[in-house]
């Protein structure tokens, strides 16, 4: 869940009952994520299936429902400013089992952008500058999938690097579910390893300052 510029909430839930689509083409077995907006007064202040938005922005592949958990949604990042890229208002949604982040315009009910890439199975999405976003890459590709990645999108230049690979594949990340990473102010990296219960800190320069590990079951 993640505040918004108005002190809203966003967070991820599964429609019920479905929404109109599921009823219209009789889609069953399948579930229904959505997006909630709720202010901190515990009012729904919008509730938009993610199929919705895909069927209605003309990027659906109907063969995703031949998968109970088609969507997985897992990330939402709301927009705290305008920029060139985007507006304040918008939301970026990492979709796992698409591989894709949605960048979504909830007040036209547009999509603005869908980012595929060179990951797979991704998590965590965040905003890091006016025109930039780092994606937590799972990498669950069939080949090269040994290191889990910290990938950074240039809105502006439709390019894709990579932060720390070196440093991370060093330290053998790898986490094939869930995962996270912040950037903080400083230029320093925190990145989470959900599988083994691993965090670690890497300053700016790329130097691992200290890792914590839960040895517990």
């Amino acid at each position: 869940q993640m505040l918004d510029h108005e002190d809203n909430i966003w967070v991820g839930a599964r429609m019920s009952p479905k929404s109109k689509y599921f009823k219209k083409y009789k889609i069953k077995g399948v579930y229904d994520d959505s997006i909630i907006k709720v202010n901190t007064q515990g009012q729904i202040l919008f509730n938009k299936s993610i199929v919705e938005i895909l069927i209605e922005n003309k990027l659906l592949d109907i063969n995703i429902f031949s998968y109970y958990d088609p969507i997985h949604l897992n990330d939402i990042e709301p927009a705290f400013t305008n920029t060139e890229y985007w507006k304040q208002g918008d939301v970026f949604i990492s979709i796992r089992h698409q591989s894709a982040i949605i960048h979504y315009r909830p007040s036209t009910n547009k999509v603005i952008n869908y980012i595929t890439g060179p990951f797979a199975q991704n998590h965590d999405v965040d905003i890091i500058s006016d025109r930039e976003i780092s994606i937590f890459n799972n990498n669950t590709f069939l080949v090269d999938n040994e290191y889990s990645e910290v990938l950074i999108y240039n809105i502006e230049k439709k390019k894709f690097k990579k932060l720390f690979n070196d440093q991370l594949q060093k330290e053998n990340f790898k986490t094939i579910t869930q995962g996270l990473s912040q950037m903080l102010k400083d230029g320093s990296l925190m990145v989470e390893e959900q599988n083994h219960g691993r965090i670690i800190l890497f300053n700016s320069k790329g130097k691992k300052e200290w890792e914590f590990v839960n040895k517990s079951n």
